[in-house]
């Protein structure tokens, strides 16, 4: 027995508890490995409450909690996480594949995605990989051999149902994540992107707006197609035509905004307004329309879409559509704990339902 009355680890135990090398272990004579017996001696409780502690349990008081978090610190604790997945058959870790973490409507779905995880006890692993089939295949090659739990995927441009077959193959759980890949039985998490143009594009023909462009068309991701779709079912319900040279076809960013809106406002009939793909190709065009002495709100009206917390802050202020990041990111992590503990549920989806927020880019045409 052990001064604690717990009767003492074996050795492989130690080993499969205990962390990293660390300093000179208080009252040890010399320098060794520091582990949660060792941490339990020195305070006189048991390994399983030093366990517990670490991990943050409310099964131990707030008080001895505390006790035990400063005192690992100081003696050089750090977990062994590789010693406790072998134990466990977990790594606690939450892979993330994102094509962009520059645009800063990903860099709120991950905070969300983050905050949810840290709540149940996960840590992520973030990887990118623009929008390169090749490099997403490494990116996520590589994030496979960290051996995570389970992994949330927002695919690359021209993503197929087979990118993903290497994963499903080694069992790894997989959340889709605003972008779908059509073929896949996997849970789900996006927005109603049809309904969200449709949003856009009936507040703009209230305005009075008739020749309306569509910035940012894409057929090789669904949001592009489907957000696409929901401007083109829209010039239908209202007898308007589709104009191929008042849309633009390219990845939704700041640069193809910006070249967009001059396209656009080039062609022989141009519009007096916009739909954009997201909130960033908006931010473009609003840049391109004051290189030709025009302001958004004013001269020609906007419409973004995602509402990320920049659009409120521009001058003006980016009427757009709301689609929920936050929810997203923290429903997706949600959905991914749920399916790594029970594997064989039904697939889950979720589409949330946009709205629109209407601030400055928006008037009547002139």
């Amino acid at each position: 027995m052990t001064g604690n009355g717990q009767p003492p680890a074996t050795g492989s135990e130690i080993e499969l508890e205990s962390l990293s090398p660390a300093g000179s272990v208080a009252g040890g004579g010399g320098r060794g490995r520091v582990t949660l017996q060792i941490i339990a001696e020195h305070l006189a409780v048991s390994t399983a409450t030093v366990s517990l502690a670490l991990r943050g349990s409310p099964l131990v008081a707030e008080a001895t909690r505390a006790r035990v978090q400063q005192i690992a610190r100081e003696m050089g604790y750090s977990y062994n996480r590789s010693a406790a997945s072998l134990r466990t058959d977990r790594t606690n870790i939450l892979g993330v594949g994102f094509h962009d973490i520059t645009n800063p409507y990903f860099a709120e779905l991950l905070a969300a995605i983050e905050e949810t995880a840290a709540v149940h006890g996960r840590s992520i692993l973030l990887g990118t990989y623009a929008e390169n089939l090749e490099r997403q295949d490494r990116v996520l090659n590589t994030l496979k051999e960290y051996r995570p739990d389970g992994m949330i995927i927002c695919a690359a441009g021209g993503s197929e149902a087979q990118t993903f077959q290497h994963l499903i193959a080694a069992g790894v759980p997989i959340v889709q994540l605003s972008r779908e890949l059509p073929g896949l039985d996997l849970d789900f998490v996006g927005s109603d992107d049809r309904h969200g143009t449709h949003l856009a594009m009936e507040h703009l023909i209230s305005l009075g707006h008739r020749r309306i462009a569509f910035l940012g068309e894409s057929q090789a991701i669904s949001t592009g197609r489907n957000r696409y779709s929901g401007y083109r079912e829209s010039l239908a319900k209202h007898g308007l035509p589709l104009d191929p040279a008042i849309v633009h076809s390219a990845y939704g960013t700041r640069e193809n905004g910006l070249k967009g809106i001059q396209k656009v406002l080039d062609a022989a009939d141009p519009p007096t307004a916009a739909v954009c793909f997201n909130d960033l190709t908006a931010f473009g065009a609003m840049l391109g329309l004051r290189h030709r002495g025009r302001e958004a709100g004013v001269d020609f009206s906007i419409v973004g879409c995602d509402d990320v917390q920049e659009a409120a802050q521009w001058f003006p202020a980016l009427t757009t559509i709301k689609n929920f990041q936050e929810e997203m990111g923290r429903k997706s992590a949600e959905f991914l704990i749920q399916r790594i503990a029970d594997p064989s549920a039904a697939p889950r989806r979720l589409t949330l339902t946009p709205e629109l927020v209407v601030r400055g880019t928006t008037a009547p045409p002139r």
